[in-house]
Formats: C-alpha cells, sequence, structure tokens
C-alpha cells in the first residue's frame, strides 16, 4: 500500500505525516484530539514548554489506551468464561440426552 501526504497543525506548526492510502481521516482524528490535548493541558499549566506539553500529552494517551486495553482484555475473559459455560451446559445436555436415548 503506498502513502501519501498529510498536513497537520499541531501547536501552530503545520506537519507533513507520510501516511497509509485510505487512513487521512484517522489521521487528522488523531492530530485533532491530540491538539485538543495539548490546548487543555497549555489552558492548565500555561508555563510548561512545548516538549513538557506534548510530554504529558503522550502519558494522557498513554494512560487512555491502557484503560480500553484492560477494558478490551476483561471483556475477552468475560466472553471466554461464558463461551466455556456455555460449552460445559451443551456437552452436559448432551450427556443427559444420551443416557435418555440408552
Amino acid at each position: 500500500m503506498s502513502n501519501c501526504a498529510v498536513d497537520i497543525t499541531l501547536m501552530g506548526r503545520t506537519y507533513s505525516i507520510a501516511c497509509p492510502k485510505g487512513q487521512e481521516q484517522a489521521l487528522q482524528s488523531v492530530a485533532r484530539q491530540l491538539e485538543q490535548q495539548l490546548e487543555q493541558i497549555k489552558a492548565r499549566t500555561p508555563n510548561l514548554s512545548r516538549e513538557d506539553m506534548v510530554l504529558m500529552a503522550a502519558l494522557n494517551i498513554g494512560h487512555e489506551l491502557y484503560v480500553e486495553q484492560r477494558k478490551n482484555q476483561d471483556y475477552m475473559q468475560q466472553m471466554d468464561d461464558r463461551i466455556r459455560l456455555l460449552q460445559h451446559t451443551l456437552e452436559q445436555a448432551l450427556v443427559e440426552r444420551s443416557h435418555r436415548e440408552d
């Protein structure tokens, strides 16, 4: 898949970012969310350097990702548990059915 260049603006600077074709809107959406995070951080702590603001935003986004990954893992574990319960229930029903047929 080929790449294209997407211009995004963060903290008043425009960056040209290589992006796989078809993913331009996703990159722009992520850039908007990052810009919002940076604006919020700047509003709360205006004395931070650009680098510190970017670091704080990266930590915030990393934490959000971690929380979502944990939720996903918990959900997958719940689904695995339900599937095992369903399999056990089906196996029990088949055993009971075979005993009745004997």
